[in-house]
């Protein structure tokens, strides 16, 4: 069964950058859909960012929340397995956990994710 660890997650000040880390074990994760999402205090879980190799052109091959457009990038490592959140100019709007997710047919809906990893924190102080 395919399995999503999330890593890299922790307390930073606003303005820097962290990279999180999401290694996929029982599946290629290149056949899959791969996203991230964030759950905020007090707020339901929301789109963050997504990348599919289903449509390899630019404008379809990744999606990003209005909210984090120019400062987040997602990636792939297919030799490793692993995908990643590139988080820059961090807010203390951007504190929230941090779910990688997998589906074979995937875009931006939480409900087209087959597989959850456990989450991991993100807190950006002022």
């Amino acid at each position: 069964q395919v399995q999503l660890v999330e890593s890299g997650g922790g307390l930073v000040q606003a303005g820097d950058s962290l990279r999180l880390s999401c290694a996929v074990s029982g599946g290629n994760s290149s056949l899959y859909t791969m996203g991230w999402f964030r759950r905020a205090p007090g707020k339901e879980r929301a789109f963050v960012a997504t990348t599919s190799w289903i449509d390899r052109r630019v404008d379809r091959s990744t999606k990003y929340a209005d909210s984090v457009k120019g400062r987040f990038t997602i990636s792939r490592d297919s030799a490793l397995n692993t995908v990643y959140l590139d988080m820059s100019s961090l807010k203390p709007d951007d504190t929230a956990v941090y779910y990688c997710a997998a589906g074979r047919l995937g875009w931006d809906r939480e409900h087209q994710y087959n597989f959850w990893g456990q989450g991991t924190q993100v807190t950006v102080s002022s």
